[in-house]
């Protein structure tokens, strides 16, 4: 099993940052890729999971999601809430690192920091690509991270390069001689 850790959730969290913060005048209204929500919206989701992983991981829930939500200001231009998505990637980034290594918390599952961090990687890579998309912008995974997440989440995954096969592993993009993927699954919790 891949170790998923704090410093590549900053690198996931730079690369995000890289990739759209030249674009923060643009009008983030539009959907982001083939997703219903807006790229505005996007980015907030990217920060609420991050933040609802990092308390699952301080918290060591059991049972389910804590019973909290980030709410990200709507008067919040895209530059705002690119710094909130940074500071809840800084959030997890601490709290994975803190935790021992065999701590559980729940997600589908007990789910180790690593788990925790892997998911949060793949959610900044992702939704990073659905903005770009979005916006219109050329951006691609970083191979190395998409191989981490690939690793950890997905480890069913087809030969190829990384970037590729993790957005076709998540319905995202198109594999040569495989068919476009409707519904998927990343495996989190650990025994």
């Amino acid at each position: 099993m891949s170790t998923v850790t704090g410093a590549d959730l900053r690198e996931a969290s730079d690369e995000m940052t890289r990739a759209l913060t030249p674009h923060r005048e643009r009008d983030w209204s539009v959907p982001a890729g083939t997703l219903t929500w807006s790229c505005w919206t996007t980015a907030a989701h990217i920060a609420h999971d991050l933040l609802a992983y990092a308390g699952q991981v301080t918290g060591l829930a059991q049972d389910g999601y804590l019973p909290y939500d980030l709410r990200v200001s709507p008067t919040a231009d895209p530059a705002r809430v690119l710094d909130v998505a940074r500071a809840c990637a800084g959030l997890l980034a601490v709290a994975v690192d803190a935790a021992a290594p065999d701590a559980r918390a729940w997600h589908f599952g007990p789910c180790d920091p690593a788990g925790f961090a892997a998911m949060g990687v793949a959610e900044t890579l992702l939704h990073t690509h659905d903005i770009t998309l979005g916006l219109g912008v050329p951006w691609r995974p970083s191979p190395r991270l998409s191989a981490l997440v690939l690793r950890r989440l997905f480890p069913d995954a087809p030969a190829g390069a990384a970037p590729d096969v993790l957005l076709w592993m998540t319905g995202r993009g198109e594999l040569p001689g495989r068919a476009r993927r409707t519904s998927w699954t990343w495996r989190a919790a650990v025994d």
